[in-house]
């Protein structure tokens, strides 16, 4: 079943910073802060939510349909699509405009300072969700303001369940509209942080929240994360991993293990942990779309840390 992925296309520049960010910023002067982080280290990788959603997706052998707006220097990225069998039909080129940037820079303690241009992004709009034919579940990541608005309405006018995951584009919205988000979707995922700004934003607390949705999901980085769903709330342990080498995507990883098993009509203790387990796989490798497990590595991986066996597509 095909799985409509809206969201950015970026170009990530990652530098790392090899010290602790807090060493060099000092409490009592950030209102004159000027500081300058040495990175040595620097590559350039194919990102942004969409395409790393979909890349993750497309490794578990799902059918995921990434759909987004692209800058005229994305020749480069189309090929890499081209190249690993990513369906193209929704990327729309924006004539005098850039792809989305994100320069990031990461310390030692693997925090991360952002810096992005949305550029192409901002006419995110111009796709609609009905462009796309024979979608069986949907989901609305961080994009432009007015396309994640718009999105979520057609999702939900065309019956089409969806996960709604605000990222980092959550402070674009106020109360109301999270509410009127949490209502049009099937599906919540927020990290710990941005579950606090939603319930801050909304007055509603996490089970208010989940009693809107099928499902909530909050990650909390190395301590897992929690489902809530059915008036329970499951534990998901995160997995072992051999390293960690950037957190950058991780969650992205992890959300396409939810689409995959919605998808698959899972139970949500089996999703969560495919969804923990992407998430590992990712840290362990630079860039978000480097690591390049098979099938049956992740189902070997699954069985090692969560002791059950499951079979992908």
């Amino acid at each position: 079943m095909r799985t409509l992925v809206t969201g950015s296309f970026a170009y990530d520049t990652i530098m790392v910073f090899q010290d602790q960010f807090k060493n060099h910023i000092l409490p009592d002067q950030v209102h004159i802060l000027n500081v300058c982080f040495f990175a040595p280290e620097m590559r350039r990788e194919f990102g942004g939510c969409s395409g790393n959603i979909a890349y993750n997706l497309h490794l578990l052998g799902g059918t995921p349909v990434p759909m987004g707006t692209v800058g005229e220097d994305f020749e480069p990225y189309r090929k890499w699509m081209g190249n690993i069998g990513l369906d193209q039909t929704h990327v729309m080129e924006i004539d005098n405009s850039y792809t989305a940037q994100a320069f990031v820079t990461t310390d030692t303690d693997n925090n991360q300072i952002i810096a992005f241009h949305p550029g192409a992004m901002n006419f995110a709009h111009k796709n609609k969700v009905s462009d796309a034919k024979d979608i069986s579940l949907g989901i609305v990541a961080p994009d432009g303001r007015d396309a994640m608005i718009e999105h979520s309405a057609q999702f939900a006018e065309a019956e089409i369940p969806f996960f709604f995951d605000p990222g980092q584009g959550l402070p674009m919205f106020d109360g109301e509209e999270l509410t009127s988000f949490i209502k049009q979707a099937d599906y919540v995922c927020v990290n710990d942080y941005e579950s606090k700004l939603l319930m801050d934003k909304t007055g509603m607390n996490l089970e208010q929240v989940a009693k809107e949705v099928n499902a909530l999901i909050v990650t909390r980085g190395g301590d897992g994360s929690d489902i809530y769903s059915a008036g329970e709330q499951i534990h998901i342990d995160p997995i072992k991993v051999s390293a960690l080498k950037d957190p950058t995507g991780c969650g992205d990883a992890f959300r396409s293990g939810l689409l995959y098993g919605v998808t698959n009509q899972w139970d949500w203790q089996s999703t969560g942990q495919l969804a923990s387990l992407m998430g590992g796989i990712k840290i362990e490798q630079p860039g978000t779309q480097n690591h390049k497990p098979s099938r049956s590595d992740i189902e070997n991986r699954y069985q090692e840390n969560f002791g059950t066996e499951i079979s992908l597509g």
